[in-house]
């Protein structure tokens, strides 16, 4: 549908071979970037920008990066840190005193590391009841933040990815540099870099030309679009291109801002109080790949689906962005290095077989009926999300009901304790007094651990049929 806009050649075929079945006008795709030498030697377009009036994907379309962004917000405080203006291991309450106090210091170094304790925001915005393709702005989050009554676990205990952190760590910039976050990044990287087609979109109602929009595969209508309003930055929010993404990496091999000093602290991982060292680094992940350095990160919100990889070893980088949530971009940057370091990577791990797992047996989750069922039910509020959940037993089935979510059925697997198959409940846990009566439950996602709810109203009553 595009072509190319180097010659081709046989390996950029192959290339193009990875990206056939979206190079349509009927389907959203792909912009990809590769860097090699420190030369851009391959950008090339696949699919559809916008579906409604056929525009293509081409090196200059802009998109949204999703969690590609953190990386930005992490050099945004390692540059502040350079110019002594800040510390990485400063208690974050000194830049933002408004935030709770948990009785534990969290540095802004483990904000970066995603070690902070703190729970995720898009988890417990879901949790709250609202819809992430509402329009979520920064103002939003920070008063959710500042609700917050427990961590997930002690800071620097754990690593636990945190939207959360990189949100106050956008805030904290903007405290200490005097500027809004998106003015900041501008002034000292975009405009500096030549990237003149990035910036962090905190306005959901702004225009930007050239812009690509989100879509998911749907089995009636082929796609359907995936509405993103976000009106927040740090976490997410940068809108870019494949050739100004290219321009960034470049920028950690020449060190043209920051210097050595900034590169290195950029790539330096995160050690954990058991003096474990893990992957993550500032907005980064440092990995091995067939032998290789790798650093690298992934995105994605609504439909978006971004990865952007380097081996700084080989001064080779893939950028791949797309518009369609079903992309696997990370598996696709890994495809296009195969190609072009075919010479330099190892063999393919293999998994290796150290003893025979048993299996055990798992006992079998417990068969209640609707009377047990009935010792749940009625209303619970969680003071953290000023959210109300109901329990009632329908068709003997316990039933979890909120406003604005449907319904959640809920499986018991052991006493007291249920699953959904929703992504933010993965497990409830009733608590009861001395006389048995249930008092509140404890609800679990995969980034928020045993937010409370407290029981007010025995009988379900706030979403009682009439």
């Amino acid at each position: 549908m595009t072509t190319p806009t180097t010659p081709p050649t046989p390996r950029t075929s192959q290339i193009d071979q990875l990206f056939a079945e979206w190079d349509r006008w009927d389907s959203p795709g792909v912009a990809l970037a590769i860097l090699q030498e420190g030369a851009l030697v391959y950008k090339r377009g696949y699919g559809c920008a916008n579906l409604e009036y056929r525009i293509p994907i081409t090196p200059t379309t802009i998109f949204h990066v999703a969690s590609v962004s953190k990386q930005f917000t992490a050099a945004a405080i390692v540059l502040l840190a350079q110019q002594g203006k800040l510390g990485l291991d400063d208690d974050i309450r000194q830049h933002l005193p408004y935030l709770p106090d948990f009785g534990q210091t969290i540095t802004i170094r483990h904000l970066a590391h995603h070690t902070s304790g703190l729970r995720d925001q898009w988890e417990l915005l879901t949790m709250a009841g609202v819809r992430l393709d509402d329009v979520i702005t920064q103002e939003h989050i920070i008063k959710m933040v500042k609700a917050q009554r427990e961590l997930n676990f002690a800071p620097g205990e754990q690593y636990l990815y945190c939207n959360t952190g990189y949100t106050l760590m956008a805030e904290i910039v903007k405290a200490v540099s005097g500027q809004s976050f998106p003015e900041f990044t501008d002034s000292q990287f975009f405009k500096p870099l030549g990237m003149v087609h990035t910036h962090f979109h905190d306005d959901h109602e702004m225009i930007v030309p050239n812009r690509a929009y989100s879509y998911a595969a749907d089995e009636k209508a082929g796609f359907k679009k995936r509405v993103l309003s976000y009106a927040n930055a740090g976490a997410t929010s940068l809108f870019t291109t494949v050739e100004d993404l290219m321009r960034w990496i470049q920028n950690f091999a020449d060190g043209r801002i920051g210097g050595k000093p900034f590169v290195d602290q950029m790539q330096q991982q995160a050690i954990l109080n058991s003096g474990e060292t893990i992957d993550y680094a500032f907005g980064l992940s440092v990995r091995k790949y067939r032998g290789l350095t790798m650093i690298g990160h992934s995105g994605g919100d609504a439909g978006f689906r971004s990865h952007l990889v380097r081996f700084p070893e080989q001064n080779f980088a893939v950028v791949i962005l797309s518009n369609l949530a079903s992309m696997l971009p990370g598996e696709l940057c890994l495809r296009v290095a195969d190609l072009y370091l075919a010479e330099q990577l190892g063999p393919n791990a293999t998994p290796v077989v150290t003893g025979e797992i048993a299996a055990g047996v798992q006992p079998a989750p417990p068969t209640l009926s609707a009377a047990q069922l009935a010792a749940y039910a009625g209303d619970y509020t969680s003071p953290e999300l000023g959210t109300i959940y109901t329990m009632v037993v329908q068709d003997d089935k316990l039933l979890i009901q909120h406003r604005r979510h449907s319904d959640i059925v809920l499986t018991p697997t052991a006493e007291h304790q249920f699953t959904s198959e929703r992504w933010w409940v993965n497990q409830v846990v009733f608590t009861q007094d001395a006389t048995g009566d249930t008092t509140g439950f404890a609800l679990s996602g995969g980034r928020v651990k045993h937010l409370q709810f407290e029981k007010t109203q025995p009988t379900g009553a706030l979403y009682k049929k009439a």
